[in-house]
């Protein structure tokens, strides 16, 4: 199962790992990947997906984490893009699964996304799972992360990627 995103889905990968999960391709570096980065099917972040794909097969499963930063935020046209490109470097028919990067506890802002930005990015996957015409899936949302499973406002640390782990596993299968 590929997978695309930022640094929120690396840490999503390094807990599912530690769990014993075997579905999802490890961590490969998508660290900053927000929305924008997987918006052209030709860059550096969508080369590195391929680079994946040619070692472990095309996937017939992607997640597509929705990740952004806070000054550039994410459109719905910009998430529905990120679905068509996520198809056409999938193998054929692959199954597609959105969320949003994780949730927090109440009070908690992610500085890097911003205040109400993980909130967002939750809005948009489930607005693109409610479009029949996508065809996509919304198993539930991450989280929630903060004080004790936070290695900064925004990143997990061992006891987040332990939750994070097995949500994915929850989510996916392991």
């Amino acid at each position: 199962m590929g997978f695309i995103g930022c640094s929120m889905a690396e840490n999503t990968a390094q807990g599912y790992q530690a769990v014993g999960g075997e579905r999802m391709w490890p961590p490969y570096g998508t660290n900053g990947d927000v929305v924008q980065s997987w918006t052209s099917t030709s860059s550096a972040s969508w080369r590195k997906f391929d680079q994946q794909a040619a070692r472990y097969g095309k996937p017939t499963a992607v997640w597509v984490q929705i990740c952004i930063f806070s000054f550039n935020g994410a459109t719905y046209d910009e998430v529905k893009k990120l679905i068509a490109n996520a198809r056409e470097h999938a193998a054929p028919g692959a199954t597609i699964y959105i969320t949003g990067q994780p949730q927090y506890q109440s009070g908690w802002t992610c500085d890097l996304a911003g205040r109400g930005g993980p909130e967002l990015t939750d809005e948009l996957a489930r607005r693109a799972a409610a479009d029949r015409t996508l065809n996509v899936i919304y198993p539930g949302s991450f989280g929630p992360l903060g004080s004790g499973t936070t290695a900064d406002s925004c990143h997990a640390n061992g006891a987040g990627q332990q939750i994070l782990g097995n949500q994915a596993a929850e989510f996916f299968g392991d």
